[in-house]
C-alpha cells in the first residue's frame, strides 16, 4: 500500500512516500539489507560528531529476543508491531563520552540516525514505523541498559502489508488520507509567529 505525501512543493520521492504504516508483510528482511539501513544511521550528523546512539534489534526468528521487544510494547502498539520482521529499540547516551557533560543534544542525533535509517529503508522499498508507545523501564530493565543511556523510542521494520489484515480501528487510520501543518505555522522569520518571507 503506498501514500504517497500531498506536498505543497516538490519534494524527493524518498520524503514524499514514507509514511508509518502499520501492515507488515511476512518477507524476511535480508540480513545485508538491513545492516544497510544501519550503516545509514551511522552517517548520521551529531553534536561534535558524538554518535550517541544504540540499537537494540531483533529479527522475528530470533524469537527469545523478538519476544523481549514485543513485550515492552504498549498493547495499542504490540498488537501489530509483532507482525514486523524487525523490532528495534534506540537508546540514546545522555551525556558526552569525551568529558562526562550533559549532551543536550543526544536525543535529536538520535532521532536523525533514525531518520537517516527511515529514507534508506524507504529507498530500498521497506516501510518503518517508529513508536513512543512503550515501556522504558521495563526495557532498561529488560535488556540491562547502563545508567546514563535513555531508551528513546521504539522501530518496526519490514516490508510493505494487507492493511485488511489490521483490526478495524487501525485499517481505518491506515487508509485515511496523510495530512501536515502547512509551512506557515511553523517556519518563521525575524519573530516568533512572523511567517517566512519565502513562503507565498
Amino acid at each position: 500500500m503506498h501514500k504517497r505525501a500531498p506536498t505543497d512543493f516538490p519534494v524527493h520521492d524518498f520524503v514524499s512516500e514514507r509514511w508509518s504504516p502499520r501492515a507488515f508483510s511476512d518477507k524476511t528482511v535480508p540480513p545485508e539489507v538491513l545492516a544497510s539501513l544501519f550503516e545509514a544511521a551511522r552517517w548520521a550528523p551529531s553534536s561534535s560528531n558524538e554518535q550517541p546512539w544504540t540499537y537494540i534489534v531483533a529479527t522475528r526468528d530470533d524469537t527469545e529476543n523478538f519476544a523481549k521487544l514485543v513485550d515492552v510494547l504498549v498493547p495499542g502498539n504490540s498488537i501489530w508491531a509483532k507482525n514486523a520482521p524487525v523490532l528495534a529499540l534506540a537508546v540514546a547516551e545522555l551525556a558526552f563520552a569525551k568529558h562526562g557533560t550533559l549532551n543536550r543534544n543526544a536525543q535529536y542525533d538520535v532521532g536523525a540516525a533514525s531518520a537517516w535509517l527511515t529514507v534508506e529503508a524507504t529507498s530500498r522499498g521497506l516501510i518503518v514505523h517508529q513508536m513512543a508507545g512503550f515501556d522504558a523501564e521495563k526495557a532498561r530493565q529488560v535488556f540491562a541498559i547502563p545508567a546514563g543511556w535513555e531508551p528513546i523510542a521504539a522501530i518496526a521494520i519490514g516490508y510493505p502489508g494487507d492493511a485488511n489484515a489490521l483490526p478495524e480501528n487501525l485499517r481505518e487510520r491506515e487508509i485515511a488520507p496523510r495530512t501536515r501543518k502547512p509551512l506557515a505555522n511553523f517556519v518563521m522569520t525575524g519573530t516568533w509567529g512572523q511567517k517566512a518571507t519565502f513562503l507565498p
